[in-house]
C-alpha cells in the first residue's frame, strides 16, 4: 500500500523520492470540507535525505529540522529532515479527490499498525512509513517499484519516471501553461521544464500537421493536389476544385 501512495504522489503531485518520504501528516489537508470544496492540498516543505556526519556539520542547523535516531550504533550517516535546496521547492500542490481519499484510507491503517503495535511504533508523524512507523528511504521504493515493474512485464523505467510523466501530462492538460506546470514540479527555473519537455511541443506542431490534413488536403484528391502545383509551376491561376 505504501508503494501505492508513493506513485500517486508522484504522478499527481509531481513530487520528488525525498519530499513524499519526508513529507508528514500536519502538511496534508484532506479533510471532508477540504474534499467538498475541490481544496485538498498539500504543502512541500521537507525531504528526507541520508547525510554523513561530516555533511551534517557543513549544513546549517536552521537547514536540518529533526535527526532521526540511527538503529545501529557504528554508523556513521542520518537520516534526517532537512529543508528542500531551493526555495521554488517549498510549495503547495493541490490533490484530486481520488488521492484525498487514497491518503486517508492509508492513514487508517497507519493507526491499526500504530494501535497494534503499541510502544514499538515510532511515532514521528511521517506519511510514507514502515510498518514500525520508521521512515521509508528511497532505496526501499525504488527495490520495490523495481518488483513491480518486474511482475507486470513492464518496460524498464524507474520511479523518478512518474515525475516526468506528471509534468508531461500537466502541460498537455492545460495546453503548455508552464508557470502553472512550475508551481507544482518546485523547478527553479522555467527552462528546466521547457527544455526536457521541449517533444511536447514538438508532438503538437506534429498534430497541427495532421488537422492542416483533415481540414485542408482531405477536401482535395492528390490528383487535384498535383494539378494545382503543375499549375503555379506553369504560372498559371490553380482552379481548387
Amino acid at each position: 500500500m505504501k508503494l501505492y501512495v508513493a506513485m500517486n504522489l508522484a504522478f499527481a503531485c509531481s513530487m520528488r523520492y525525498g519530499e513524499i518520504c519526508g513529507l508528514t501528516w500536519d502538511k496534508v489537508h484532506i479533510s471532508d470540507e477540504d474534499i467538498a470544496n475541490d481544496d485538498s492540498h498539500l504543502w512541500i516543505e521537507q525531504e528526507l535525505a541520508r547525510v554523513s556526519r561530516k555533511a551534517r556539520q557543513q549544513l546549517d542547523d536552521k537547514d536540518i529540522m529533526f535527526i532521526f535516531p540511527s538503529v545501529m550504533s557504528n554508523t556513521h550517516t542520518n537520516l534526517v529532515l532537512k529543508k528542500p535546496k531551493t526555495e521554488s521547492s517549498i510549495r503547495k500542490v493541490w490533490i484530486p479527490k481520488t488521492v484525498a481519499y487514497i491518503l486517508r484510507e492509508w492513514k487508517q491503517i497507519q493507526d491499526q499498525y500504530k494501535e497494534y503495535l503499541a510502544q514499538d511504533f515510532s511515532d514521528y508523524n511521517l506519511v510514507l512509513t514502515l510498518p514500525n512507523g520508521r521512515p521509508v528511504e528511497n532505496r526501499i521504493m525504488e527495490k520495490e517499484f523495481s518488483r513491480l515493474r518486474e511482475k507486470a512485464g513492464l518496460p524498464y523505467v524507474v520511479f523518478h519516471s512518474l515525475r516526468h510523466s506528471s509534468t508531461t501530462y500537466k502541460l498537455k492538460l492545460n495546453h503548455g501553461d508552464l508557470k502553472a506546470t512550475q508551481g507544482d514540479t518546485g523547478h527553479a527555473q522555467i527552462d528546466m521544464i521547457t527544455d526536457v519537455y521541449a517533444h511536447i511541443l514538438d508532438e503538437d506542431r506534429k498534430v497541427n500537421a495532421q488537422k492542416f490534413e483533415a481540414t485542408f488536403y482531405a477536401k482535395n484528391s492528390v490528383r487535384n493536389c498535383r494539378k494545382i502545383t503543375a499549375a503555379i509551376a506553369s504560372g498559371k491561376s490553380p482552379e481548387i476544385q
